[in-house]
Parts: C-alpha cells; structure tokens; sequence
C-alpha cells in the first residue's frame, strides 16, 4: 500500500486522536467511522493501491479533470490495483456511509456529479489489462484500461472489437452509457460486444453478470445505464480478425454560407430517405469551430468523409461535396489507428487535454439533418461564439457513424434506447470557469441548450433522445434511457433490487 506523504502524517495523527477528530481536507466521519478507518482500509489493502489527499503533491494527476463544470466534492483519492481493493474500499464506504464515486480517463462531464459534495474517488485506472483467450474469439479487458491500450493491444494481435472513437477516454466509460465506434456498423455498440462482467456492487459483493447467468436480468441494465448499478473490474468481449487495413479520409472546409447545402447534400448522399442508414463502410463527421485565419467572420464547417478498405475515398461519395466549393478538400490514408487523429481526438489532440476547461455537451440524436434548422443552429451558434465572448473556443459536434450492427440489435434488448437514431450530435461549450464571474457557468447552460432546442425542434420530435455519456445533466431520466414506460420502470426496479440506498447516483441517476 502506497501513502503519500501527507496521507501518512495526516492518518498517524488522527490515529492517536479522539474519535470524533479528522483532518479538515478529509471526508467528515460517517456515523461508525472516523480517520482511524481509512488507516485500517489502507493496511488491508494490496501493496500496490494509493491514497492520497488534496495536500498531495501527487493531487492534481491523480484528481485533475477534463471539465470543471458541476463537479464533485473529493476529499480523498484511492486508486485500487485489483478487484479485492475495490471490494474493500467499497465496504469500508458503504459501513462508514461515506459517498463515493469511481471513475477513470477523463472523468465524464455531467453536472449530477455536482450531488457528491464529500467522499472518496475511486481511480481505477490500475485495472488496466488486456488478455485475449486462446481461441482468439474473444477479449478480458480491465475496467480501467484505456481505450488506446485496447486498440494497439489488438491490433497487434491481428485483432479488433468496438471501442471509442476518443483515444484518451477509457473503454468502460463509453461502454456503460452503449458505446459509439468506428467500428459500431459492422458489430454494434461497444457493450453489444460483451459476454460477461464483472462488477461490485454497492454492499461490496462481486457478482459475475452475463445474458443467461444467475445476475441476468442486471445484464440488460448494465448496457446502456451501468454507471448506475457497480463498479465494472473486468468485461469479456468479442474480438474479430482485421477486416480492413487500409482506411482513408476526406477532409473539406466551408464556411457558414455553405450550411444549406452541405448537409441537404450529407441528405442525399448518406441518408436519402427517413429510416435509410448509410453504408456500413462510411461515416460522415463534421465540426464547426472558429478558425479566424480562414474565415474571421464566423465558425467554418469542417467535413470528414471517412470510408474503410480504400486507400482514396470513393469519388462518388467526394464529387457532390467538392461541388458546393470547399475552402479546402484534403485526402489522407492509413489505417484504422489513424482515424481518431484524423479528426483529432487522438491522445494529443486538443480534446485530450486537461487545461482547467469547463466542457459541457448538450447531446440530441437525429434521424437525418434539417437543414432549414442546421441553418437556424449555425446562425445562433455564430452569435454565441463570437471572438469577444468567452465561448469563442467552443465546437459543434456532428457524429454520423455506419448504423447497420447497431440496428441488427434487438432494440429492447438492453437500456440503450438510440439505436434507431443515425446522427448524434452534440454543442461542446468550452470556457474557462472564473471565479469573479458565477453566472458564466449559467450562461454556457443556456447557450447550449437553446443549440439544443433548435435541433430537437427541427426533428419534429416533442421529446429529446440524448446520449448519455454526452449528457449534460438537466436531462430527465427518459431523455437518457427511453421514454417508454416499460424501461423506467424496469430500470427504477433494478435500480432497487441492486442498489436500494443509491450509491451508485452520481452519473445520470436512473432513480
């Protein structure tokens, strides 16, 4: 077991002090529980965990986040190296009724994590393990292993499975809320890719869950609502032999006059009618983000056209976009390990980093572009992330991923509900939090949910369809997991059945 040095100076003193005593950077004592407690937790833990407090010099890597929006209260860090130490910490939180959340990667950035306002953090990225099976069907993989480490781990093994697309977030985030992929149109989401898991429960009982085991009925929660029901410590998934080496992209430039036209054509080509998917080798991404030196009067429109198999995207697909007059239209090609820095969320890309940003997304899913409401959306992001405001640095996310194993899926079949919807998209409203300036946080809410608003309106729909791990928090819990009755009420009777006192409440409480 591993104490900083404060951790050590801090515990040895309240050891030897009365009970009602702890150190004011410490979570206040539970009503069984006082410091002596996390001394005794850190004995009975393996040699290779860690403690620390927000004194540590060690704080900022082990506690930094990518998002400083409605964040959560941490008064102690406890990073587990195995199963047994997450089993421990989470029965010494539970006697001593201490909140506590774990996490790994980049932490997620919805604001109900706001709601833990003292308590332990849970890092889990020692549980990171890549071990494929001997009959290369399938893959065991560490709750805290990061998504990249998974890729490249495959990859050199001939192999791949479905991850996220974000090379600096770990695979089990994405996976709970369902899990979007470059892969997805082939396979599916990333949790459609399980076999089986393993997970503490909130009582620190560990439960091994899959489709037809004792913990079956969990099985359907945990795709597509997990963060809700346990700390996953390793999942088991299919993996497939590489398909295609060789992936390329077109990369084209327009600026906001070419709204209009550009996704009328994105219509035409990828989605020509309602309920039509693309086809399962292309994805279509765009961003829309302020590049002064190309165009000083507003965002421009960055178009990807992303196909598999090919060393040049297929001119069918290019021609009717080089049409419209891009600012610029730039090939690449590679391979499947060079997609995400394409589009530049790869381990360097600015996406990737944690600057001290707030970063909130206000997520909705569609079936085709509006392009009367793209125009709308543009005209008042525009006005939002104009160069003298502090959303300036802002993007708009427009994921268009291959949706065939998505919808080859049994749509009731687990709590993701989305698998109908083709585009996710997403405003991220990027800003510096400041002190001197409390409302700024309500404005970037406003502002990125009246984008929202517009997009919604522009699918007809009177209810919002969000994904999760995009959520921003003010979401109602339909607007997560499924409006249809029968899903809350399923979700609300798991939700009892295996964590009856909520611990497990901090990301997009189901209950």
């Amino acid at each position: 077991m591993r104490w900083s040095t404060i951790a050590v100076a801090a515990l040895a003193t309240v050891a030897q002090a009365h009970p009602g005593h702890h150190h004011p950077s410490g979570p206040p004592k539970g009503p069984a529980c006082d410091w002596t407690d996390f001394w005794k937790l850190g004995n009975q833990l393996s040699k290779d965990a860690e403690i620390y407090l927000p004194e540590s010099t060690e704080w900022t890597s082990v506690s930094q986040r990518w998002s400083n929006v409605g964040t959560p209260t941490v008064n102690i860090t406890i990073l587990p190296a195995n199963e047994n130490d997450v089993v421990e910490i989470v029965k010494m939180a539970q006697r001593c009724d201490i909140p506590f959340l774990a996490y790994n990667g980049v932490h997620g950035a919805i604001t109900t994590l706001k709601d833990m306002t003292w308590g332990i953090a849970i890092n889990i990225r020692k549980l990171s393990s890549v071990n494929i099976a001997p009959n290369g069907q399938t893959v065991t993989i560490g709750g805290g292993t990061n998504s990249k480490v998974v890729i490249d781990t495959l990859w050199a093994a001939g192999k791949q499975t479905v991850t996220g697309t974000c090379e600096c977030v770990s695979y089990m985030g994405p996976a709970l809320g369902g899990g979007h992929g470059w892969l997805q149109g082939h396979h599916g989401l990333i949790s459609d890719q399980w076999t089986s898991l393993r997970i503490v429960l909130a009582d620190g009982s560990v439960k091994t869950v899959s489709p037809t085991g004792p913990h079956s009925d969990l099985w359907w929660a945990m795709r597509g609502a997990g963060h809700n029901f346990g700390i996953v410590t390793q999942v088991t998934a299919k993996i497939y032999p590489i398909q295609h080496t060789n992936w390329a992209i077109q990369t084209l430039m327009f600026t906001g006059d070419k709204v209009q036209q550009l996704y009328q054509t994105a219509n035409d080509v990828f989605l020509p009618t309602n309920g039509s998917a693309q086809p399962v080798d292309i994805i279509n991404w765009s961003y829309w983000m302020n590049v002064p030196p190309v165009d000083p009067t507003g965002p421009v429109m960055e178009f990807y056209i992303i196909q598999e198999g090919v060393t040049a995207v297929d001119p069918a697909y290019v021609a009717p976009f080089e049409a419209l007059g891009p600012v610029a239209s730039t090939p690449n090609t590679g391979t499947y390990r060079d997609v995400s820095a394409w589009v530049g969320i790869n381990m360097d890309g600015p996406p990737c980093q944690k600057t001290g940003a707030a970063n909130p997304r206000f997520p909705v899913y569609l079936e085709r572009y509006n392009v009367t409401a793209q125009q709308q959306v543009y005209d008042a992001f525009k006005a939002i992330t104009n160069s003298s405001g502090p959303f300036a640095n802002s993007l708009f996310l427009f994921e268009g991923y291959s949706m065939q194993g998505v919808h080859a899926q049994n749509a009731s079949g687990s709590a993701f509900a989305w698998r109908e919807d083709n585009l996710l998209t997403a405003p991220l409203i990027t800003y510096m939090p400041d002190p001197a300036n409390p409302v700024l946080h309500e404005q970037a809410r406003l502002a990125g949910d009246q984008l929202r608003q517009i997009l919604k309106g522009g699918s007809g729909r009177s209810e919002l369809h969000a994904y999760v791990n995009y959520a921003y928090g003010d979401e109602q819990v339909g607007d997560w997991y499924g409006h249809d009755s029968w899903r809350l009420t399923r979700l609300a009777n798991l939700k009892n059945k295996y964590d009856p006192e909520g611990r497990f409440s901090f990301y997009a409480p189901a209950a």
